[in-house]
């Protein structure tokens, strides 16, 4: 790209959630990259490299301004309140709030539009649809599709969010829960009585709660479900929220890898048993 053209684009992005700024590394543009969030664990690199300039529901305004950045980059309804801070200081933010697999596609792609490198960003997406597709070819043969729980959260309980019931479909599974996951808000997917899960007797249970370790043990203590088959089975597993509650390449990558294996390792099982 010439420098005339480079000037058109973004060169100094502050980045308040960690999939905006994990993609730019994988598109090979992480130099524009002037601040990040604190949360940000993918790539490790980033943390040694790059300021940390907020939380997820806070930031550093000040700190933020001094950076200068040509464009800010958040994701939600709950960073509105920064961004609006961000925009009176005078500052280009754009906000995203991809909440399906679709979504995040879409989200990559604007953002390599944004940054000038729409056919990097479109061939990392042509790879991960084809391997998804492929995927969904591949469990169309199943017999056995496991009825998977997803747990974002324990206190109150909060089943998982659209990407990750389209993941679990992706990979296999049947999320017990899929009616709820269309529904944006957290608030909006919890689940008041604990026996109405174990009513949906799952064949695997998943955990990630957002910033505390996921404690398999806890959770087949709990009164009433001793007769779930994932308790009986011992079919509970966690994934880091780091790699499937940020909507963006690393649920798309690892977490859906993770979902998958759990779940075909589910299937050997059950074929153990019936040989």
């Amino acid at each position: 790209m010439s420098n005339l053209m480079s000037d058109l684009f973004p060169r100094k992005i502050v980045c308040l959630t960690e999939e905006t700024t994990e993609m730019l590394y994988l598109l090979g543009e992480e130099d524009r990259i002037a601040g990040i969030s604190g949360y940000t664990v993918r790539p490790p690199r980033a943390r040694r490299e790059k300021p940390r300039i907020s939380a997820f529901t806070s930031a550093k305004i000040d700190r933020i301004i001094e950076l200068d950045p040509d464009l800010v980059l958040g994701f939600s309804d709950l960073q509105a309140d920064i961004a609006a801070d961000l925009v009176r200081a005078g500052l280009n933010v754009h906000i995203f709030n991809q909440r399906t697999v679709p979504e995040i596609f879409t989200m990559i792609a604007t953002l390599g539009a944004l940054v000038g490198c729409p056919e990097k960003a479109l061939a990392w997406i042509g790879e991960r649809q084809q391997h998804i597709a492929l995927l969904k070819a591949q469990n169309e043969q199943n017999r056995q599709r496991p009825r998977v729980y997803f747990e974002e959260w324990y206190d109150p309980i909060i089943t998982g969010i659209g990407w990750v019931s389209e993941l679990i479909e992706i990979a296999g599974g049947e999320d017990c829960y899929a009616e709820l996951a269309d529904c944006k808000l957290a608030k909006d997917r919890i689940i008041a009585d604990p026996l109405e899960v174990a009513s949906r007797k799952p064949d695997i249970i998943i955990g990630s709660w957002c910033g505390r370790r996921f404690l398999p043990e806890k959770v087949a203590e709990r009164p009433g479900w001793e007769n779930v088959p994932a308790v009986q089975n011992g079919d509970i597993f966690e994934i880091r929220s780091s790699d499937i509650l940020q909507p963006g390449p690393a649920a798309l990558t690892d977490g859906l890898e993770q979902i998958g294996k759990i779940i075909s390792d589910w299937q050997e099982k059950q074929e153990g048993r019936t040989s």
